[in-house]
């Protein structure tokens, strides 16, 4: 023997319920009118049929004795009528008000208000009493509207969606009974669209106005608003009522420009940014809803780029021009001046709106100079630092959000250089000339001319802006130009001899420094300072060694003036 479906089990376990009520439960009011069982009443019936309204309803019809003679069920569709219009039998029609949706009713009606002595063809004999199960799906009236149901509300809504406005929502779609025949959330993927310009049906049309991001709401609506008398060919069956609960995401209009909100600015602003400008900045990213998607502070690095030169998304682009150092503003940005319809993909949907916190770390143009302000300046000042100078100063190193780099004051001692031979980034170069000892001043050093583009591990990040309070200490005079060695006197006319210690005509390396070394302790003579002098006679003696075989003969032998080329030499 076969196994029966479920679906027959449960139908004949149905059936016999019916016997059950036609046999036994005689109704004890007279027969004259309807007699009503309900057999499921939903916890919230938040509207009740009345007459004039349009009902959605699935029946079982039977016979007292457990006969069926009709079922939606077995058309596979709902039976769909006006109540109270005499387009159903007159039991039918008064037993029908007052239900609710999702309830269900044993319905017995006598036959003067059924089929009367006529019956009902071949279906029904005459002076039949009809048993009816009735399951209400939908019920709405012709002068139904669009109703809102708002359950959250945001603390704060700076705009509401308003006709021709595009947005991007979730919802989940049902019929009245609560059928589940769409939902945004199962394709993972919002549904963006345009508001009151006919892109949805007109309920959802009317149902989104007013909302602000972050709103939920049910939109509830009648099959007029809806997918009208045919319903949409699958899910949706014709004369529905529909129930969308939606949630709002995202909201813009393609009219938007960026809007710069929330400005903290610091009390000193000497300069704002401009077109062309290299700025570095730190950012949170996140959607209209709060979603998070990127940051800089993640990364531990700030986003450095040129601004209003394309090198960012256009809003960006636009957002960052007139910001200062240290400041702190909300750039909110439509999709047209960010990633367009198409998104990024897994972080940015399509059509979204940006919302980016950010912080201005600092900015320089690739025009500037190094900045110099003289903070203090002794009154006797007869003696400025030249290239060639010998200097020692003291310095406190920052960056423009006053982060602390280093300062000689950690190590008590000061930074001692010698002025145009590279041995500090331009910019110090440039803010140390033509000081006196003493004097203070205030520097800030644009990126190519302090580290550059990669900066300092761990010290300097790359193409940041130095700042320097700097101290003179102390400084001696350097050389003239191309000179390591000078004599402080007449040149000795016995000068070869005077090295030559053994007569043998030859200076040897050790004669050649020992002579030098004794020049200058005996102030006849003068090494360039801030350099290892016996680098420097080293220098010198090779420069003499015109064969390179590690002694000087007479014939090699020259001073500055007598050389064609300059050499740093006597």
């Amino acid at each position: 023997m076969a196994l029966r479906s479920q679906c027959e089990v449960l139908m004949m376990l149905y059936l016999s319920v019916l016997v059950a009520f036609a046999a036994c439960n005689a109704p004890p009011v007279p027969l004259d009118d309807i007699f009503i069982e309900k057999t499921f009443v939903p916890d919230q019936c938040v509207r009740a049929v009345k007459v004039g309204d349009y009902v959605r309803y699935h029946y079982n019809g039977i016979f007292p004795d457990g006969k069926k003679f009709d079922s939606s069920y077995d058309r596979g569709s709902t039976y769909n009528v006006f109540v109270g219009r005499k387009q159903l039998i007159e039991g039918m029609d008064k037993a029908l008000v007052g239900m609710c949706v999702n309830e269900r009713r044993l319905v017995k009606i006598p036959p003067h208000l059924a089929y009367g002595k006529q019956g009902y063809g071949d279906i029904i004999p005459p002076d039949s009493i009809l048993h009816f199960d009735v399951l209400l799906l939908d019920v709405w009236n012709p002068e139904d509207g669009v109703q809102i149901n708002t359950y959250h509300t945001p603390a704060t809504c700076s705009r509401k969606v308003e006709v021709s406005d595009y947005v991007r929502y979730h919802y989940n779609g049902t019929l009245l009974d609560g059928t589940l025949f769409d939902s945004s959330h199962t394709r993972m993927r919002t549904y963006d669209t345009y508001v009151g310009i006919g892109w949805l049906i007109a309920g959802m049309d009317q149902g989104l106005l007013g909302m602000c991001v972050g709103e939920r709401r049910i939109i509830t609506m009648p099959p007029s608003l809806g997918y009208g008398e045919n319903g949409d060919g699958s899910d949706i069956p014709g004369q529905a009522s529909l129930v969308f609960d939606v949630v709002l995401l995202d909201l813009h209009n393609p009219r938007d420009g960026i809007a710069v909100t929330n400005q903290n600015v610091p009390a000193s602003c000497t300069r704002k940014s401009v077109s062309g400008d290299f700025v570095r900045y730190h950012y949170n990213g996140s959607l209209l809803d709060g979603t998070f998607f990127d940051s800089s502070y993640s990364r531990n690095r700030t986003y450095d780029t040129y601004v209003g030169q394309g090198y960012v998304i256009a809003g960006m682009d636009e957002g960052l021009i007139g910001v200062c150092v240290g400041e702190r503003r909300t750039i909110t940005i439509p999709p047209h001046l960010a990633y367009g319809e198409e998104g990024t993909g897994s972080k940015i949907p399509g059509s979204a709106v940006l919302v980016f916190d950010v912080h201005i770390i600092d900015f320089h143009n690739p025009s500037d100079s190094t900045d110099i302000t003289v903070i203090y300046k002794p009154a006797g000042c007869d003696k400025q630092t030249k290239k060639g100078d010998f200097v020692k100063y003291h310095y406190n190193a920052s960056l423009m959000d006053g982060t602390s780099i280093d300062s000689t004051h950690n190590y008590g001692k000061t930074y001692n250089i010698v002025l145009g031979a590279n041995q500090v980034v331009p910019g110090m170069e440039d803010g140390l000339m033509e000081m006196c000892v003493g004097e203070k001043r205030h520097l800030v050093i644009p990126p190519h001319l302090g580290y550059g583009e990669r900066g300092v591990t761990d010290e300097v990040p790359g193409s940041a802006v130095l700042v320097f309070d700097i101290e003179l200490v102390d400084m001696e005079e350097g050389l003239p130009e191309g000179y390591m060695f000078i004599w402080n006197q007449d040149v000795s006319p016995d000068l070869f001899e005077e090295m030559d210690k053994d007569n043998n005509q030859v200076v040897e390396p050790s004669e050649f420094t020992d002579y030098i070394m004794q020049q200058v302790n005996d102030g006849k003579g003068r090494l360039a300072p801030g350099f290892d002098p016996y680098r420097i006679i080293d220098n010198m003696f090779s420069n003499q060694d015109r064969n390179g075989d590690g002694k000087i003969t007479v014939a090699e032998f020259k001073l500055k003036a007598d050389e064609a080329a300059a050499h740093d030499e006597l």
